[in-house]
């Protein structure tokens, strides 16, 4: 009596290709560097106190604004217009309250991108 393991040999490369084409080969999250880091000088204190550049997706009862500091803008070239002032350095924040939609985050986001931001983090609202 006789085994063919042929089908034992596709079943393994089946597997084997299988985990090779789901497994994703990124970083893992633990060694992701943050945006924000703490410039120490040599004394070991800190020396970066920056406010963070922050927009506001906000909804209201006539619809949804973007605000930046004290100056709410409700269209796009408004919004980039206004980041394209801001230094883009440190990066852009953009936090999303309750009630906007995917869209207008998106939005937000990307109004930065077009402003010359390399570094949009979306930040959700604390409740």
């Amino acid at each position: 009596m006789a085994l063919s393991l042929s089908s034992m040999i596709d079943v393994v490369f089946l597997l084997l290709a299988y985990f090779l084409i789901t497994t994703v080969v990124t970083q893992r999250e633990d060694r992701l560097t943050p945006n924000l880091q703490l410039e120490r000088d040599a004394s070991g204190g800190e020396t970066q106190d920056f406010e963070p550049q922050v927009v506001e997706v906000l909804m209201v009862e006539s619809g949804v604004i973007y605000r930046i500091g004290g100056r709410d803008f409700t269209d796009r070239a408004a919004l980039v217009a206004a980041l394209q002032e801001l230094p883009k350095d440190p990066g852009l924040f953009v936090r999303v309250t309750a009630g906007p939609s995917v869209g207008d985050a998106a939005l937000a986001i990307q109004c930065g991108r077009d402003a010359g931001f390399e570094e949009v983090t979306y930040v959700p609202a604390a409740d």
